[in-house]
């Protein structure tokens, strides 16, 4: 996810420590408040909520403090969601989402929402844990943003450039698959192990030709200054205009597999609280980020730009499937040292309670 949601490339390290020790606790502070059991409320269109009483009534949701993370989470808890599915749930919000990993390998963390990158690596690593349901494609928030002074002619001009980017970030993704659609040599690139914030800073001082990175930290480069060049979803390269196919990431919700055992009707209530939730974004996206903003402490103005690169949905299909969790994505994750092994995509799946939720949301099958 990424990091602070996004980037998890050092995950694979963080996750064979956290399985050595006995316990693995948080001692991050919950976010969100706690409200009393309620009796499950009708389905809107298109739902069904969990058609027996939910098995745990009290949930921890463990997300991020992150718009690409935590929107539906938060939405369902603020409306009410949660509560209308009988449920009471603290919302708990860390602030940096490679800990989540941690904490789901140690036990802390048995019903949390991240990245699918991260379930790969946690499967490779043998935690038992399985995705039910993706919530958001957020590829269009991976990106590069070029300096002012930048001025390309082709994609091509890249190749002799500096882009600051962290080491094994996964924007990395995008820009090798730009290179080998439009021709670009990017071994030619010259990149300089950056943090996102520091290369807003190179970027804006002119000490670097572009930075590669996610939200929050596009658009802020952009407000410096900078030029979007591309993402995952996205290009403006004067050879590329328009939605392109470079990387695909989404935000999931994973729980392990012995709650997912004991407790699938409480799954199922979390899941079509979400769902609501994903809706309520997608009709009402105005009143959604004036919600949001104060949680994720962003302007209402930042907010809008990066939740407009996000595509907010739990439909099961080829992007999810195969774009996502596809075996060029379990390579690049081999390569970059963040795994060992490829899994099989059906091995850190169950989509099953997703599917008694809302049967319409599953178009392809997970293989």
């Amino acid at each position: 996810m990424i990091i602070k949601g996004k980037m998890i490339r050092t995950l694979a390290f963080i996750v064979t420590v956290s399985m050595m020790l006995a316990a693995c606790g948080s001692k991050e502070t919950a976010s969100g408040t706690n409200s009393p059991a309620a009796t499950p409320a009708a389905a809107a269109p298109g739902t069904a909520p969990a058609s027996t009483t939910p098995e745990t009534k009290d949930v921890t949701l463990v997300g991020v403090r992150d718009a690409q993370i935590s929107s539906q989470q938060i939405i369902a808890d603020k409306l009410g969601y949660f509560k209308e599915a009988g449920l009471n749930v603290t919302s708990q919000l860390i602030e940096s989402g490679p800990d989540i990993g941690p904490m789901v390998a140690g036990g802390s963390a048995p019903v949390s929402i991240q990245t699918n990158f991260m379930d790969i690596i946690l499967k490779s690593s043998n935690v038992p844990v399985k995705i039910v349901a993706p919530l958001a494609q957020i590829a269009g928030t991976q990106a590069v943003v070029g300096s002012k002074k930048l001025e390309l002619k082709s994609a091509k001009d890249l190749e002799g450039k500096t882009i600051g980017i962290p080491n094994g970030a996964d924007v990395k993704i995008a820009i090798d698959n730009m290179g080998k659609e439009l021709g670009v040599d990017v071994s030619k690139i010259k990149y300089v192990n950056l943090a996102p914030s520091d290369a807003v800073v190179a970027l804006q001082k002119g000490d670097i030709d572009a930075m590669a990175a996610w939200e929050p930290f596009i658009t802020k480069a952009i407000q410096g200054g900078g030029k979007f060049l591309f993402s995952g979803t996205k290009s403006e390269l004067p050879d590329k205009k328009g939605s392109v196919k470079w990387m695909s990431v989404h935000t999931t919700m994973q729980v392990s597999d012995d709650y997912i055992k004991k407790n699938p009707n409480t799954i199922k209530a979390i899941l079509a609280a979400l769902k609501k939730a994903t809706d309520y974004i997608n009709s009402n996206r105005a009143e959604a980020i004036k919600i949001l903003a104060p949680e994720l402490h962003l302007s209402v103005e930042e907010l809008t730009q990066i939740m407009d690169r996000n595509v907010y949905s739990m439909v099961v299909d080829d992007t999810y499937v195969n774009g996502s969790n596809g075996p060029a994505v379990g390579e690049y994750l081999k390569s970059v040292g963040n795994i060992k092994t490829v899994p099989k995509a059906d091995s850190y799946h169950d989509l099953s309670l997703l599917k008694a939720v809302d049967a319409g949301l599953i178009k392809v099958d997970v293989k």
